[in-house]
């Protein structure tokens, strides 16, 4: 008998028809003869709302009691799911995160998974119940709720599928499937019947929304079967696997990414450790730095520019005030009004001429870049907000006919 492990987005589950319509993705499967574990998120807009209400209250909580409020969207989700599958007749069980064995570090708000104890998983399978699971969330060594983080279903279901060894992890979303850019934005956009775990991940990082970066991580690292579908269709979604036919395309995906702020440190010292002490420093905070471009120095000094996400511009901006002496720093600048515009493909390491493609399409549509980045798999641009939506359609539409 197989198990398949199957994940529904806040989307899938916001009301009561879609909680019906989950449930009976869910004991279908199950009918078919398949084991089945369901990983589902909070409903709709819940977290967001609870998020809300912590702020009515107290606007700077700590991180514990703010993980010990969110987790509260995902067990009213379970619950009714549960009841939903009971209802078309199935025996199910809902479990919390600590219930179903998720132990995490102590990193509240953005913990990772350390292990997973399947003893009561594996007991709730062999009594033939299906089993559904809240994302999000664990339990760290002092017993205190944790959650994972944006995105942290998609990383639930997928260690799940690893710790069970799965048959297949199934991400239900209200798309149905990996494009090759923002369908909503880009509306010659294809769905990709498959992608290598690579360059989804790429994608993922880079501001495709349909996959967490950290369940990509997760499934290549533990060869997770992966597939991205609708909840809403029951049609073919896409597939994400360790070679996906890299040679047939040459752009998997364009991407853009919003939520991103470019940081100038300007007149630092151009002596040598200088780099070591800003970026050790944003390392110690967990803050990521993505683009980096230091200038030729001159008369003694040189700038640094980098990129962060905009949720931590302001707490690396403070960090580096307390370097500015020792930097000799004359200015440091915070410009959130940017975007990172992405391509994304495997193909493109073995063909040349692909930045000079994507760099002439930005000229023909008048968009300026501020700074460059990348890598095997893809090229990164940093442009003017204003600018992301133009630019997206214009790279998309050099490269994917």
């Amino acid at each position: 008998m197989s198990l398949i492990v199957q994940k529904f987005g806040g989307s899938s589950v916001r009301d009561a028809g879609r909680v019906m319509n989950v449930a009976g993705i869910i004991t279908d499967t199950w009918k078919a003869g398949n084991r089945v574990v369901a990983v589902v998120s909070a409903q709709g807009d819940t977290t967001d709302d609870l998020i809300e209400k912590a702020r009515e209250i107290n606007p700077n909580p700590s991180r514990r009691e703010n993980d010990m409020l969110l987790s509260a969207g995902e067990q009213i989700s379970v619950a009714l799911l549960a009841m939903a599958v009971e209802k078309l007749g199935c025996p199910a069980v809902s479990l919390l995160g600590w219930q179903a064995g998720f132990k995490t570090n102590s990193t509240y708000g953005n913990a990772r998974i350390k292990t997973i104890e399947t003893d009561r998983l594996q007991a709730e399978l062999e009594k033939n119940n299906i089993v559904i699971v809240a994302g999000f969330q664990g339990v760290n060594k002092f017993d205190d709720v944790t959650t994972l983080g944006r995105g942290g279903s998609d990383t639930s279901a997928v260690a799940l599928a690893a710790a069970l060894s799965a048959k297949s992890c199934q991400i239900f979303t209200d798309v149905d499937g990996v494009y090759t850019g923002d369908p909503r934005i880009v509306k010659n956009a294809v769905k990709l019947p498959e992608i290598s775990y690579d360059e989804m991940l790429e994608l993922a990082t880079l501001g495709a929304q349909v996959l967490h970066n950290r369940s990509v991580e997760m499934a290549k690292k533990y060869n997770v079967n992966l597939e991205v579908l609708s909840s809403l269709q029951r049609i073919p979604g896409t597939k994400v696997k360790e070679n996906a036919g890299v040679e047939k395309m040459l752009i998997r995906g364009a991407t853009r990414d919003n939520d991103v702020a470019r940081i100038s440190i300007v007149g630092v010292r151009d002596i040598p450790g200088v780099a070591f002490r800003i970026f050790s420093r944003l390392a110690a905070k967990k803050i990521n730095v993505d683009i980096i471009l230091q200038s030729v120095g001159r008369d003694g000094t040189k700038d640094i520019s980098f990129t962060v996400a905009r949720d931590h511009a302001a707490e690396a901006v403070a960090e580096l005030n307390t370097l500015k002496e020792q930097l000799g720093a004359t200015e440091i600048i915070c410009d959130e009004n940017v975007s990172k515009v992405s391509i994304v493909g495997a193909g493109m390491e073995t063909h040349p001429g692909v930045a000079s493609k994507m760099f002439e399409a930005l000229f023909d549509a008048g968009i300026n870049i501020q700074m460059i980045s990348t890598s095997e798999i893809k090229i990164s641009v940093l442009i003017d907000i204003k600018d992301s939506e133009s630019a997206l359609k214009a790279v998309h539409d050099a490269f994917i006919d």
